[in-house]
C-alpha cells in the first residue's frame, strides 16, 4: 500500500464516524506525526510504498480512532500557542480557548506599565498556560501548581522540550497556603458542572481526567471563590488575576470577585461568543 491508497483507506475507513474533511486533516497530522512529513511531502510522496511495520502503526491509530480516543492521546502530543506539547490521559488536552486567555493576557501584559516580574499557574496540567506564558516573557519568573504529581511530570517534560525553566508545585490549592508573592495569577480550573455533562461529547467523558473538569452543581465556584482567596493574600499591590471561566457562570463569578474586593472586572468572550475569560485587579 502507497500513501495514496493509505488515505483512501482511513477514509473508507472511518466515514462511520468522522467527516471527510475532518479525516483528511486527521490523516495529514498522523502522517506528520509517524513519517516527520509535512503534507507537501505526503503528497510528493504520494506513490511511495508502505513497509509492513508503518502499515500496522497506522492500522493502530485508525482503531483507537474508532474507539473514540482523542488524536492528541493517540499521538502524544498537541500544539498550544505555537509550542509542542507532550500530552497524556494524565493532562486535558489543551484547548483553543485556552490559547485565547493567554493571548489576552499578553496583550494585557503589554498595554501596561506595571513590571510582571513573577506568575503562578495554578491547575497547571500539561503546562500549556505556564510555559506559553514563560516562552513569551522570558525574564519573569513563572511557577506552575497542580495538585496532580503524573501531571507536575508532564508539565516539567514539557518545559524542557520547549527550552524554558518554570517552577512545579505539587499543591491541592484547596488547602495550600505557600508564603510567595506574585504579580499575577492565572488559572483554568475545573467548571463543568455534574449535570452538563450529557452535554459534553462523549470522547471528553470517557478519556479526559474528571479531576481536571468538574465540581458539583451546589458549588461550582468553589475553585474561583478558594484561588481569588487565594490571591488577595498572596499578589502584589495591583497584581492581576486571571480565569478561563464556565460560560454560563460569568455573572456569578464576577460578582464574587467584586464581593472580595477585586477591581477592574472584565468578562472577555472567546471566538464563539461565549463568555470564557475573566479579569481583575487586586
Amino acid at each position: 500500500m502507497n500513501f495514496k491508497e493509505l488515505e483512501q483507506y482511513f477514509l473508507s475507513e472511518t466515514a462511520s464516524v468522522y467527516e471527510e474533511d475532518e479525516v483528511i486533516s486527521l490523516f495529514y497530522m498522523i502522517t506528520e506525526n509517524v513519517e516527520g512529513w509535512s503534507r507537501s511531502l505526503v503528497l510528493i510522496n504520494k506513490n511511495v510504498e508502505i513497509s509492513v511495520k508503518k502499515l500496522e502503526t497506522y492500522k493502530k491509530i485508525i482503531y483507537e480512532l474508532l474507539q473514540g480516543k482523542p488524536i492528541q492521546y493517540i499521538l502524544g502530543e498537541a500544539y498550544f500557542y505555537g509550542l509542542l506539547f507532550k500530552v497524556t490521559p494524565a493532562v486535558l488536552i489543551p484547548r483553543p480557548e485556552t490559547e485565547e486567555l493567554v493571548e489576552w493576557i499578553l496583550d494585557t501584559l503589554k498595554g501596561s506599565t506595571t513590571k510582571i516580574s513573577s506568575i503562578l499557574d495554578i491547575g497547571t496540567g500539561s503546562g500549556c498556560i505556564a510555559i506559553s506564558l514563560k516562552k513569551n516573557l522570558n525574564d519573569t519568573n513563572v511557577t506552575a501548581l497542580d495538585i496532580s504529581s503524573e501531571a507536575l511530570l508532564i508539565a516539567e517534560e514539557n518545559a524542557k522540550l520547549n527550552n524554558v525553566a518554570i517552577g512545579l508545585l505539587n499543591e491541592n490549592i484547596l488547602d495550600y497556603d505557600g508564603n510567595e508573592t506574585y504579580d499575577l495569577i492565572v488559572s483554568n480550573p475545573p467548571y463543568v458542572k455534574m449535570d452538563e455533562q450529557p452535554d459534553m461529547h462523549t470522547n471528553v467523558l470517557a478519556h479526559e481526567p474528571h479531576l481536571a473538569l468538574f465540581v458539583s452543581n451546589e458549588k461550582p465556584l468553589i475553585f474561583y471563590e478558594t484561588i481569588a482567596d487565594f490571591a488577595s493574600k498572596h499578589l502584589s499591590e495591583e497584581g492581576k488575576l486571571f480565569f478561563e471561566i464556565n460560560e454560563y457562570l460569568g455573572k456569578e463569578t464576577a460578582d464574587m470577585l467584586k464581593l472580595k474586593g477585586y477591581k477592574t472586572i472584565v468578562i472577555k468572550k472567546d471566538m464563539q461568543g461565549k463568555d470564557r475569560m475573566i479579569y481583575c485587579v487586586k
